[in-house]
């Protein structure tokens, strides 16, 4: 059975072009340079999952014909990840059932404090036609959880967020990490094998305060040493033939609707 991801949004918080900042160093007649905001999408061993929520996410399912999801891995509650959660509602509608999501004790709670009229009940689905119907499911960095069979274990991200988790499938057939600045060892000893495919985020060349520039996400990727890796969650610094030019050449970075089989 191949496994495949869609990049469903390559950009960061603002997207390529910003509102304020327009195409910024991206070269504007390359169409890999529009971005929306992060959403991955993953077809693996039979599940389907999203990886966050984009706020672009009604548009991005509709791009991919995206009709039936298994579950949602929630990285953290920043709002480019996660506000687009109320979108999920037609995935409901759809199914006329609830949607597991899994999170964090930190990202659940804000959730449910945020979108609280969403959460619902393993007993009792929410009315899909009036609003979504979402169940939680709280997980814990380096405890293992399993969707339908599939092993997957939340690794912890450091200096971004409160609480942010990447997720290592099946000890590390893919792995896909979110906004860091570092990684704990503990997040490295939960990659156990060599990844077909690894998608990280760089959001600028140069490092930020919360993020790892591109010297350190390729000394992570130095250090993972997957098969092929794909860096996405970019903004207006990141031209992506510039960035192309500056990585491996299993290295590539992402744009919107890239889908890569593994």
């Amino acid at each position: 059975m191949r496994n495949r991801i869609v990049i469903l949004g390559a950009g960061a918080a603002p997207g390529v072009p910003s509102l304020g900042m327009g195409w910024g160093s991206c070269n504007p007649e390359n169409p890999k340079n529009i971005r929306m905001r992060t959403s991955t999408y993953l077809e693996y061993r039979g599940i389907k999952l999203l990886i966050d929520t984009s706020p672009d996410l009604r548009t991005q399912l509709i791009n991919q014909n995206i009709r039936d999801i298994d579950g949602v891995l929630y990285t953290h509650s920043h709002a480019d990840h996660l506000h687009g959660i109320d979108d999920l509602r037609e995935i409901n509608r759809i199914s006329r059932q609830s949607l597991n999501f899994y999170a964090g004790r930190l990202t659940t709670a804000q959730i449910a404090r945020r979108f609280d009229y969403l959460i619902a009940t393993r007993k009792q689905v929410n009315n899909v036609i009036r609003k979504a119907s979402l169940v939680p499911n709280i997980i814990k960095a380096n405890r293992p959880f399993y969707i339908k069979g599939v092993k997957i274990t939340p690794i912890k991200m450091k200096d971004h967020c409160p609480e942010c988790l990447g997720y290592v499938f099946d000890d590390g057939e893919y792995v896909h990490i979110a906004d860091f600045k570092s990684l704990p060892p503990s997040a490295y000893k939960m990659i156990t094998k060599r990844p077909r495919l690894l998608v990280m985020p760089l959001t600028t060349i140069k490092g930020e305060v919360q993020h790892a520039g591109l010297e350190g996400v390729l000394q992570v990727l130095k250090r993972i040493n997957p098969e092929k890796a794909i860096i996405n969650h970019m903004t207006n610094e990141c031209d992506y033939d510039t960035i192309d030019s500056l990585t491996p050449e299993n290295v590539r970075p992402a744009y919107d609707n890239l889908i890569i089989e593994f």
